[in-house]
């Protein structure tokens, strides 16, 4: 397929199902699209735990989601075959299967697509199911932005600067009148194995960050006990409303996580936490965001230069809590307004 053909496609379907983060990475992907197919239907496959992340998205025609937890058991081929029966009149003229595993094969092929591409690195032998195979071994960089996007090498396409990632407007939570006009927003917790900080540990960063204001925030079912002058909005948000959060922080402290990839869709204003993880490969993307890595911060482009072997830095999956001091100082630092303003105290004002 040559990409006249692609700007032709009346219909185009992203195979994307999961998970969060990886949704987020393929964003740029889904703008590249509707630059080169301006006039085209184009719909994205993915699991309905993350569809509230797309309905109502700009760049859409449809979000189609597919029902991932009901689908198990001894029933699911039975309920499997019912759901595509129901999808059967929509057929897409191209289907890119982004997320390159067998099973999202099956799901792009039920829709019957007049042509189907996938990715070289694909798994469990899904690549030998595509129509095309896009090679993502000349990728700019490991990261999986940029994987995605070696289809416009693919066919061609000039790549966008800076790379838009383009979100559905964000959802005001209720209760958001009580927060104060900018804070820190802090992701301690991640269902990664390994990743996420210890209760004592986001007390700590807390304590050292005192004076600022703090918003907790994500998924996790932990006692943060008393004295902790945080707001504590654990397990109360949406994923709109998540971004609507994400939007408002002067800067965001997260673990590595799909919440972390979200708030770097928003501002490069983001520091990730790793600790087995390799950031060069699954940090945040904009070249100006922070990660810290084996105790040392630095800006993802002095990590994607430094050449350093983060995957031979493993160890065991556990953040040290003698690095808590110098990512409160750097956060410290760092969260001060484009105006050159510190962000102010507790329920105080911004200057504007």
């Amino acid at each position: 397929m040559n990409p006249p053909e692609v700007a032709s496609a009346r219909r185009i379907l992203i195979v994307k199902p999961s998970s969060l983060g990886d949704i987020v990475h393929t964003l740029p992907l889904l703008a590249l699209l509707r630059q080169q197919a301006p006039g085209a239907e184009i719909r994205w496959l993915v699991n309905e735990l993350w569809a509230p992340l797309l309905q109502g998205h700009p760049l859409l025609d449809g979000v189609i989601e597919f029902p991932r937890q009901a689908l198990r058991g001894l029933r699911a081929p039975l309920g499997f075959v019912e759901w595509v029966r129901r999808q059967s009149d929509w057929r897409p003229d191209l289907a890119i299967d982004v997320q390159g595993l067998l099973r999202s094969l099956l799901l792009a092929r039920a829709f019957g697509p007049r042509k189907l591409i996938g990715y070289s690195d694909a798994r469990e032998g899904a690549r030998f199911g595509f129509d095309e195979v896009v090679e993502t071994g000349l990728a700019q960089s490991p990261h999986a932005v940029d994987r995605y996007l070696s289809l416009a090498g693919h066919f061609g396409w000039e790549i966008p600067r800076p790379l838009p990632f383009p979100l559905p407007s964000g959802k005001a939570p209720e209760g958001s009148e009580t927060l104060p006009s900018r804070f820190v927003l802090l992701h301690p917790f991640s269902r990664g194995r390994g990743k996420s900080l210890e209760v004592s540990q986001v007390a700590e960063l807390c304590q050292r960050l005192q004076g600022i204001p703090i918003v907790l925030a994500g998924r996790a079912d932990v006692s943060l006990g008393e004295g902790l002058e945080v707001s504590n909005w654990l397990n109360r948000t949406s994923l709109p409303e998540l971004i609507w959060l994400l939007e408002r922080a002067a800067f965001t402290v997260s673990v590595d996580s799909g919440p972390m990839h979200l708030a770097a869709a928003v501002s490069s204003r983001v520091l990730s936490l790793h600790t087995w993880s390799d950031p060069v490969k699954v940090g945040p993307y904009p070249d100006d965001a922070f990660a810290w890595k084996a105790g040392s911060i630095r800006s993802m482009q002095d990590w994607r230069a430094s050449g350093t072997d983060l995957q031979g830095t493993r160890g065991k999956g556990e953040f040290p809590s003698e690095a808590i001091p110098a990512v409160a100082d750097f956060v410290r630092a760092a969260a001060a307004g484009g105006d050159g303003h510190p962000l102010p105290s507790k329920g105080g004002t911004v200057p504007t």
